[in-house]
Order: C-alpha cells, then sequence, then structure tokens
C-alpha cells in the first residue's frame, strides 16, 4: 500500500457543509481527517458546553456523523444548549491517513486518545459509536474516566457471547480468501453494509459513503478491521474486548442506546448485553431501523435531548447515574428518569391536592399474599375447563388445583427455576395457554424476582417474533406450538417445555429442561429473597391495534396497585369466584384471593367463546363475577339460544359482569346482561398501559344517552385515578394545557398507583407519552374525548384517527355513532381522505340484513348502494364526501373491535382516487 495523508472532504457531498471538514497531525506524525462544528460555534460567539466525540465503524466514516455535526449548530442557533460535534476518520479509514500498518482494537483505541490529545480535548466528553466504531469510543471512554460525561451509542457490541457464534454475515468476511477478496480486492464488504439500509440510500449518498474506498488500496482498513474481530477467547483483540466490557459495566455516566432492530450483524442480544452492563441507560428501538441507523431513523432529536440531560446530570453535583434516577430508583433499559425532563406547566394547571404524593403510604402486599394466606386451604384456587368437554358429557368434571396444591406447586416450580439458572429481574417469556400450569409459572416467577413477559398469540407470528426478539428474555417457557416457533424462528431465550416430550422431539426443539423436572427439582428447596416494589414484574404487551405492539413495564407496586383497585371497587372477597374471558385479568384471581376459571375458548380468538361455555364455568366454579371482552360478548349473545334452563339458573346467580378491552354500545351490553339478570353490567375503561381507568354501569350507559355530548361514556376515574384532557389544536395536535374543565375535545392524559412504569426500550414513546404533563405520574393515552360537567369521561377516538378538517378537528366516534343508527349498517368508521388541513370525510360501513339484524350477504368493497349512501348521509351530523362498504371491517386481533381506521383511510383514499379497490 502507498501510504497516504489524510485529506479534507471535497464539496458537493450531500448533506455535508465542508465547512466542517478539517485535517490534524497528531504527536506521533499521523494524520487525521474529521468533522468539526466547533469552529462554526466560535464564529456565531457561541461557547460550547461540552464536546460529542462521535466514531464511525466498518466500512463507514465520519459522513456518519454529518446530520449531528450541522443539527447540533442548529439547535443552539435556536437557544439551546451547544455542543461541540467532532467527529474523527478512524487511521486508515475515511479520509485520514493510509499507513498500511495492522491496526488492531487496543491500538485504535491507542490511537483515539493521541488524536483527542492533539486536538486539546477536555471534558465534558460524551462519547458516541457506532458499529466497532462503539467498542472503540468505549475504550476511550473507559480510558477518560475524567472528561468523560455520557456515553451515546447506535448498533454495536462488547461482548461475543460463548454460546453463539460470531453473525453469518462476519463469518462469511472472515472465511479464507473471501476475506481479502471480499474486503478489499472488491467492494463487496462496503456493498453489503450499504445495503442494509432501510430504505435503499439515495445514489449520492450512498456514493459519498464510497468515496473514502474506491480503490483497492484505499480499502486495507476494511480489511484489517474484518481480521480483528475477536470471534472467541483466542483472538489476539479478545483481552482488550474483555478488559473495554468490564470497564463499561463500571460506568455510571449518563447512558443512551439507540438501536435498529433489523440489524444481521448487532442483533438484540447484543443491545440486550449493553442494557446489563448499562442498567440505568435510556433505550429506544426505532422498529423500522437496521444497521445504518444513522441512516434510517430520525435519530439526532434524541441525542440532542439526551445531551440535555448530561447537563442536568453535571449541574446537579451528583453522578451521572444519580441524575439519571427518577424517584423510585435507578433507571433500566430506558425507564422514566429524572432527566432529561419537559419543562412542567404550573402548579396551578394539576387540579389535584395530592399531585405531589404519587406513591401510597399503605404498606407494600405482595401480588402473592392472598396465596400465601391460604397455603393450608383445600378449597378450589383454579379452575381449567379445558378437561372438560362438556358438562352435558360423561364427565366433565374441569381439573381443579386447591390453594394447597397451588402454593405447593408455586413454590417447587419458583425453587426449581431459580435452580437453573433464573435470577432477580431476568426475564422469562410464557407461552402458555391460560389454566392452572400458567398461573402456578406467573406467580413463581414473580415470587422470585423473574420478570414475566406476556405476549399474547392474537399478535400472529410476525407480532409475537417482534416482540420476543424487542423483550429478549433469557428463558422461554412454553408448549410445543411454542416450542416450534421460537426454534424456527428464532427466538431467544434457554427454552424451558411446560409439557413432557418425548427424548426426539425434545432434541428438535432445543429444550434444555422440562418443567415437570424443573418442579421436581425444586421440592423442599429454598427460595431467593422476595423482591421488593421497586423491582420490575412483567412486560405486557399492548394488542398492536395502533401500531406494533409495545412491552410495558410493570413493577411490583404497580400490579399490586392493580389488585387492590379491582377488589375494592368490584368487591372481590374469597369467596365471590371469577370467570375470566378476558386474558389480561385471567391471572388475577390468586392475586385476589378468590378462585378463578377460564372457559373453554381459543384464547388467541376470543370471538370462539360461548354462552354454554361461560355457562360451565359459573357452574364449575361458583363465580360471582364474570370477565368477558367485547369480542367475546358478541358471540356469546349470538349462541344465547343454545343455553338450557340449568345453564340459565347458573347464569342468574352472577352478581357483576364486566367487558373490557374496548367500548361496547349499550345494546349490546345489555343483551349479555339479559343472560344474567341479577348481575350489574359495567364496561370498564382501560389500557394495557393502565388496565383500570374509569368504570360505567349499563345504567350509567343509559343516563348517559340522553346527553349531547359525542363519544362513547365511560365513566368516572377508578380507585386513586384521575383524568385531564389536553385540548387539540387546529391542526389536531393535542397542545393545550391538560385540565378537567368540561366540554373540551382533545388528548386523555391518566394517572393511577396502577399507571405502567414505562415502555420497554422505547425511550423516545415514553418522553412522548409524559410531554407536557403536570407534576406527577401521568400517560398520554393517545385517545381523544372530552370530559363532561358531570366528570364523566366520553371516548371519541384515536389521536391518529382525527380528520383534520378545513372546520378544525373532527373526531371519527360522533359521527360513527349516528351512522350505526341507519338498520343496515352493523358497523361503521369515519375516516379522512385528501391532505392535512381540507381532510374531507368517508364513510366506510359494514352491514347487517335490516330486518333480522345478522349479517346479510356480504356487498361488493367500494362505492355503498345508492339507497344505503342515502340513509347513511341522511344520519351523518357531518358532510361526507363518500360512502364505502366493505364485507367485514379490518379489526386487530385480541379483541375482534378495535377498526383499523388508518387501514381503511388508506384504503378509501385508493378507492377515490381510481385505485384498484380490492379488500381493506
Amino acid at each position: 500500500m502507498t501510504p497516504r495523508p489524510a485529506d479534507t472532504a471535497p464539496p458537493g457531498l450531500p448533506g455535508l457543509d465542508p465547512r466542517f471538514s478539517h485535517v490534524l497531525t497528531d504527536a506521533r506524525g499521523a494524520s487525521w481527517h474529521y468533522l468539526d462544528n466547533g469552529p462554526e460555534l466560535a464564529a456565531r460567539g457561541v461557547v460550547p458546553v461540552g464536546t460529542v466525540l462521535a466514531v464511525h465503524g466498518n466500512p463507514t466514516w465520519s459522513y456518519l456523523w454529518r446530520r449531528l455535526v450541522a443539527d447540533a449548530v442548529g439547535a443552539a442557533a435556536d437557544g439551546a444548549p451547544a455542543w461541540r460535534v467532532v467527529a474523527v476518520d478512524q487511521l486508515e479509514m475515511g479520509l485520514s491517513q493510509r499507513t498500511g500498518e495492522h491496526r488492531p482494537l487496543a491500538r485504535r483505541v491507542a490511537d483515539l486518545g493521541a488524536f483527542t490529545d492533539a486536538l486539546g480535548l477536555t471534558g465534558p466528553v460524551v462519547t458516541l459509536g457506532h458499529d466497532w466504531g462503539g467498542v472503540v469510543s468505549l475504550g476511550w471512554a473507559v480510558d477518560h474516566p475524567d472528561q468523560l460525561a455520557g456515553v451515546a451509542l447506535l448498533n454495536t457490541a462488547v461482548h461475543q457471547p460463548d454460546d453463539a457464534p460470531v453473525p453469518a454475515p462476519l463469518r462469511l468476511a472472515l472465511a479464507g480468501p473471501v476475506h481479502r477478496l471480499g474486503t478489499r480486492t472488491t467492494r463487496a464488504f462496503l456493498e453489503t453494509t450499504l445495503a442494509l439500509a432501510r430504505p435503499q440510500l439515495p445514489a449520492d449518498v450512498a456514493q459519498a459513503y464510497r468515496l473514502p474506498y474506491l480503490a483497492a488500496d484505499e480499502r486495507g482498513g476494511i480489511e484489517g478491521f474484518v481480521a480483528d474481530i475477536p470471534v472467541d477467547g483466542t483472538h489476539p483483540s479478545a483481552p482488550e474486548l474483555h478488559r473495554i466490557a468490564a470497564g463499561v459495566a463500571a460506568l455510571t455516566v449518563p447512558a443512551v442506546l439507540l438501536w435498529g432492530p433489523h440489524d444481521p450483524i448487532f442483533s438484540d442480544r447484543y443491545l440486550d448485553d449493553l442494557v446489563r452492563r448499562l442498567p440505568h441507560a435510556h433505550v429506544h428501538r426505532f422498529s423500522d431501523a437496521g444497521h445504518l441507523i444513522a441512516e434510517d431513523a430520525d435519530w439526532t432529536p434524541a441525542v440532542l435531548r439526551f445531551l440535555a440531560g448530561v447537563l442536568s446530570a453535571e449541574g446537579s453535583g451528583t453522578s451521572g447515574a444519580d441524575a439519571f434516577t427518577g424517584p423510585r430508583g435507578p433507571s433500566t433499559s430506558g425507564r422514566r428518569t429524572s432527566a432529561p425532563e419537559v419543562p412542567d406547566p404550573s402548579a396551578s394547571s394539576d387540579p389535584s391536592p395530592s399531585a405531589a404524593a404519587d406513591e401510597s403510604e399503605a404498606p407494600f402486599v405482595p401480588l402473592w399474599a392472598a396465596l400465601d394466606a391460604r397455603a393450608d386451604d383445600d378449597a378450589a384456587a383454579v379452575l381449567d375447563m379445558t378437561t372438560a368437554t362438556s358438562k352435558k358429557g360423561a364427565d366433565g368434571r374441569p381439573f381443579t388445583a386447591s390453594w394447597r396444591a397451588l402454593d405447593r406447586q408455586v413454590r417447587r416450580v419458583a425453587a426449581g427455576l431459580h435452580g437453573i439458572g433464573v435470577r432477580r429481574g431476568d426475564r422469562v417469556s410464557l407461552l402458555v395457554e391460560p389454566g392452572p400450569t400458567l398461573t402456578a409459572l406467573v406467580y413463581a416467577c414473580l415470587r422470585i424476582g423473574a420478570v414475566v413477559v406476556v405476549a399474547d398469540a392474537g399478535l400472529g407470528v410476525r407480532g409475537l417474533t417482534r416482540a420476543q426478539r424487542g423483550a429478549w428474555p433469557r428463558f422461554v417457557v412454553a408448549q410445543r406450538k411454542g416450542l416450534a416457533a421460537a426454534r424456527a424462528l428464532g427466538w431467544p431465550g434457554v427454552r424451558v417445555s411446560a409439557e413432557p416430550l418425548a427424548p426426539a422431539v425434545r432434541r428438535a426443539l432445543g429444550v434444555a429442561h422440562e418443567l415437570v423436572d424443573v418442579a421436581r427439582a425444586g421440592e423442599g428447596r429454598p427460595l431467593p429473597p422476595e423482591p421488593g416494589p421497586e423491582d420490575e414484574a412483567a412486560v405486557l404487551f399492548t394488542s398492536g391495534s395502533t401500531g406494533p405492539a409495545k412491552g410495558v413495564v410493570y413493577r411490583h407496586a404497580e400490579l399490586s396497585a392493580l389488585r387492590d383497585a379491582l377488589a375494592a371497587h368490584f368487591d372481590v372477597g374469597p369467596e365471590t369466584g371469577l370467570v375470566t374471558g378476558f386474558a389480561p385479568f385471567a391471572l388475577l384471581g390468586p392475586a385476589l384471593g378468590t378462585r378463578s376459571v377460564t372457559p373453554v375458548m381459543d384464547v388467541s380468538s376470543p370471538a370462539t367463546l360461548t354462552a354454554r361455555a361461560v355457562a360451565d364455568a359459573v357452574t364449575a366454579s361458583d363465580a360471582r363475577i364474570v370477565f368477558l371482552s367485547p369480542a367475546a360478548i358478541l358471540n356469546v349473545v349470538d349462541t344465547a339460544a343454545d343455553l338450557d334452563d340449568a345453564d340459565r339458573a347458573a347464569l342468574a346467580r352472577v352478581r357483576t359482569f364486566l367487558s373490557t378491552g374496548a367500548p361496547i354500545s349499550a345494546e349490546l351490553l345489555a343483551s349479555a346482561a339479559a343472560l344474567m339478570p341479577a348481575a350489574t353490567p359495567h364496561t370498564p375503561y382501560g389500557m394495557t398501559e393502565c388496565l383500570l381507568v374509569t368504570d360505567i354501569t349499563l345504567d350509567g350507559i343509559r343516563d348517559a344517552a340522553s346527553a349531547p355530548d359525542a363519544g362513547v361514556c365511560v365513566g368516572r376515574p377508578v380507585a386513586d385515578g384521575e383524568v385531564l384532557v389536553s385540548a387539540l389544536d387546529d391542526d389536531g395536535a393535542a397542545t393545550g394545557a391538560p385540565s378537567p374543565a368540561p366540554g373540551v375535545l382533545g388528548e386523555v392524559l391518566v394517572r393511577a398507583g396502577h399507571l405502567k412504569e414505562r415502555y420497554d426500550r422505547l425511550w423516545l414513546t415514553d418522553l412522548a407519552a409524559e410531554r407536557d404533563t403536570p407534576p406527577g405520574r401521568w400517560h398520554r393515552t393517545g385517545d381523544v374525548g372530552h370530559l363532561d360537567d358531570q366528570g364523566r369521561l366520553w371516548i371519541e377516538g384515536r389521536l391518529a384517527h382525527v380528520l383534520r378538517t378545513a372546520d378544525g378537528p373532527l373526531a371519527p366516534v360522533g359521527p360513527e355513532q349516528h351512522v350505526e343508527r341507519v338498520p343496515e349498517v352493523r358497523r361503521a368508521a369515519v375516516v379522512g381522505v385528501g391532505p392535512a388541513g381540507v381532510q374531507q370525510a368517508v364513510a366506510v360501513v359494514e352491514t347487517v340484513d335490516p330486518a333480522s339484524g345478522t349479517a346479510r350477504r356480504p356487498l361488493r368493497p367500494g362505492l355503498a348502494p345508492d339507497d344505503l349512501a342515502a340513509a347513511v348521509r341522511a344520519a351523518s351530523p357531518v358532510p361526507l364526501a363518500a360512502v364505502l362498504v366493505v364485507p367485514r371491517m379490518p379489526t386487530d386481533v385480541r379483541h375482534n373491535s378495535k377498526i383499523d381506521r388508518t387501514r381503511l383511510a388508506g384504503w378509501a383514499d385508493r378507492v377515490l382516487t381510481g385505485g384498484r379497490v380490492g379488500r381493506p
């Protein structure tokens, strides 16, 4: 190789101002190219508060960081604290010097130190790295603790697990003759990396990345970088990698991890390792981004937001980790923290005199306390109806676990799980159908401090895969179907079979343990210390009905608060009994100290629940409370004719009936209530983030029917819950100060003792959910609605579904309710078509036979027949640009009832602009 000195970037590279390009020679004579916005800040008379030291990986160069270099200047011009950004090209890479020398990891870390010495860099410094530049930047961070103020990372790794191979693309690049051919002789490695961008890079941007590597003798650094990958412990760079990894685990400065999950090189396996080493770090996974996250995602605002938190840490006089600690303990994996914070509204905006008291002063009672209290009770605790063919069958008796047996099994499983290596904070994914086995597993995990990951089958294969890889559990306990999916789709976690398997099947599925052996090994063994209220307890995934399913993290404190709210509001006692045809509440029976039963149904499809199955469950458990989802109610009502006198007598003993998960009409609730004539029907409002917010009875719904308000009345807050509304502006954005004022259309904000702790590894989503909220723990729900003068909440749709018309924002539910009064309309969705600000309302309807009220012969999707369109227009309170018809509304899988208005809007726009009709 011919040595070549460093050079500045040529003009004309897209997005890169050549004024930021500089060359520096260090004390050893090595010449470096780097981007630096410091001179530009100085020219503006701005003094930086700190420096970001950005290090690229292989085979990129400092061009990767061009947006941050420029955006930091723009932020300073807008009045934000000014940060100098120095983005260096490593030697043999980019536009820095080509020496022809091999530079293993330890040398690259030393090189970076020589560069910063020559630059005269002083603290505070935040390191920023991507790919193998992440490791090099962390090496500098570990070696410069006095200057270090924080660390920021994009997809990278500091540790290669012993039980996992190096990623396939790197194995290929390292393979024999392929190594030099793919990395240096040709541009294969470079081109493969650029092809990982999502979406494809613009041609001029891709050419800018190629610029330093056009000739083979310019690509020696690429070859050397690949050769320096520590594939195992015998590699020469392994000791340095281990040194850096250990040093990272000792860092206490603020940290942020921004991740692209679609990365075939640095998968979520490496993110999980970094989270364990930096448990206080903020984490955000950009769902659509991959390896080139700096090109795939709008990531610079996140870094600038993070830097504001670093300043808070510096100015607080505390350590960085302390400054990034919320009032309930250290920040873990992106949890809510005290920095960075948005400015609080004035205290007068909070209507509650108890706004500062976020935590109950009552002593913490763990979720398993009732199970402990009834450990010697031989009464039934959990009933499994799936073992009973029918109560009319030969036997028909369900499997029943007593409190004594359940307590013993929970303790056996808990000790056994601890014996195979499950520790406090470890995530355990449970892919087991509701019943005694799942119940025992949940309480066993909670008892030893493991974090239960719950993502139901309703998410589908793709959604489940996204959830499993996002949560990255260390263990997965599953039945055969779940184990097969885990094996085929490469889901993470040590596999434990929830059912016995033949040895050949066990080997084929990669099962390390069987639950029966785990429980047997735990017999009589002592349990580890119990977790406390601040410890994480569960990651529950949302339904995915409004975007990719999100993991919602609950601590033990919040789950216990939910139990207490349910027990108090619905008067649950030891002899109440609970039929749970709604998955989120199927496991609360033992926590509430009452027997519980899940009726025969496909838990991934609530609409499979029948009236006979509900009656069977009530009979078997003598339950007084029945939980059903809205989708389940539809089929229960439709199959009521199958009930006999004994069934109806059993249902007549129910005193409380609840439907939750999505709004339900008074007519449907009344139809279900007719099957349980002695029960008070309730329809609580909540979400995965806060499972119980408000509640209303059927009588309350009927009383609200005479009100002029639009939307679905969901009642008043439950327990210690509170509700505020942030008014919508003319653009449909929720910008108003949160207020309890009646009649204001806006985004609904909630808070309660059982509100989630945070979203899992979605730091930016957390910030958005807590934007401009009053003091205390509040959550922006994404729902729109209003409060009335009686303090009742009315839901009018989702924020993302608000139409932005020329007359201002229009929420869809009110008009939909009017359209659904047309006898031929079963369900309706009002969506907007056209540009924002001048959108036109379009009604999309699903029809029924008006004579019988049952589904009619499906109409072809497209424009509605003239008579139907005229009736719908006459009923609608807003002008409609068109009326369209679909055979069946697209809905979410979990509830089978939440209409996908975004999907319908896209379909309606396509139909009305002459595109292919098809089905939405």
